[in-house]
């Protein structure tokens, strides 16, 4: 199978934004602003190829038939904790979205990822679904969450991320070729303890200023 493509986004204003949340010295606040606004850009884009159908309106001067999205709503699905930055950012642009959480952290020793919570809608085999965490790092936890929710039966899903890294991108696409990566930035690679470089830093501990 050929492996969706990896969409990196090289729009000014969010390279612009970006480069602000690099910074060692953007402030808590400034950083939680800055990734929101990237998340309703990354959301724009990401549902570019929506499927629309013509509807009946009046507006105050003629009855017309005019584009809406069609079928279910989409669901966007946060790997908490950092997802969530991204999360609210979309829900801006899309209000209506279903949205689920996947709970997973990093074992320090292996990397791997250990799932402590998952709650996604019901029907989302029905619903495009939207994957949600600022890092692609290793591709570890981003993999296992699409495991499940493919077990769960999502059959159209895209992943999102602020930044990936060439080693993340590698295991997503082998591990789930059928599903597009899009991202504001490619950047070079992973350092010893797993870390994006050059990156942001931890981007949960960024977020909610938890260090």
């Amino acid at each position: 199978m050929l492996s969706e493509p990896v969409i990196e986004i090289r729009h000014p204003l969010m390279q612009h934004k970006l480069t602000l949340m690099r910074s060692k010295e953007t402030t808590t606040d400034n950083f939680r602003r800055l990734l929101r606004e990237i998340s309703q850009m990354l959301a724009y884009e990401v549902t570019r190829d929506l499927p629309l159908e013509n509807i009946q309106i009046e507006t105050p001067v003629a009855t017309i038939d005019a584009p809406a999205i069609s079928g279910k709503k989409l669901c966007v699905i946060s790997i908490l904790r950092a997802g969530n930055g991204i999360l609210d950012g979309m829900l801006d642009l899309l209000p209506n979205a279903r949205v689920g959480h996947i709970g997973l952290y990093r074992d320090p020793e292996t990397l791997e990822p250990v799932e402590y919570y998952f709650k996604v809608p019901e029907d989302i085999a029905d619903r495009l679904v939207i994957v949600v965490d600022p890092m692609l790092a290793t591709g570890n936890s981003a993999a296992a969450a699409i495991s499940r929710l493919k077990l769960r039966g999502a059959v159209s899903i895209k992943f999102v991320c602020l930044l990936a890294a060439p080693e993340g991108i590698k295991v997503m696409q082998a591990a789930h070729p059928d599903v597009s990566i899009l991202t504001a930035s490619i950047d070079q690679c992973l350092n010893e303890h797993g870390y994006i470089v050059p990156g942001l830093g931890d981007a949960g501990d960024r977020l909610f200023g938890t260090k």
